[in-house]
């Protein structure tokens, strides 16, 4: 979540790369405009290394704010996914998993009809709640919905390893 610091930090930012020459801009001054990224002498020192040490700043706050955003949307994740149907235990669905795909959330059958860690057909996935590609799903999606064919068809779903 972005706070009240991060958007002041960025607007403050924006308005510190912005050039002197620009800010003179609503002067009428018959000096060329001075482009972002010139040097311009200011107090002995070049402006564009200023300029230049603000970009990188700014590139760094939008990692950080990407990151959080990542976190935050996969803790959201991991919470909606992390109670699983009542009967169905982590370590059966562990033991199916190691089985059908050695516990690999991406995996794939050989003729691709079977996806993901507990290599869901599209039909199969779909009709517990899933959408689009089960190995593309994160993990925590994949055991919870393995968790609810579970407890709605037993091991049947899984004929080789879910005994």
């Amino acid at each position: 979540m972005l706070t009240k610091n991060t958007y002041s930090l960025v607007i403050a930012l924006i308005l510190l790369a912005l050039p002197t020459a620009a800010l003179a801009a609503g002067e009428d001054v018959a000096e060329p405009r001075i482009a972002i990224g010139a040097a311009v002498p200011v107090g002995g020192v070049l402006v564009t290394d200023h300029a230049e040490s603000l970009r990188r700043e700014m590139r760094a706050a939008a990692r950080r704010i990407r990151v959080q955003r990542r976190a935050r949307i996969r803790r959201e994740e991991r919470e909606a996914f992390a109670t699983l149907p009542a009967g169905v235990s982590i370590e059966t669905l562990e033991a199916i998993a190691a089985c059908e795909s050695g516990g690999d959330p991406t995996a794939l059958s050989s003729d691709g009809s079977y996806r993901g860690k507990y290599q869901f057909s599209f039909e199969t996935w779909a009709a517990v709640g899933g959408s689009g590609d089960p190995a593309a799903a994160s993990e925590a999606e994949q055991d919870y919905r393995a968790a609810l064919l579970y407890a709605q068809a037993g091991s049947s779903p899984w004929p080789v390893c879910g005994q």
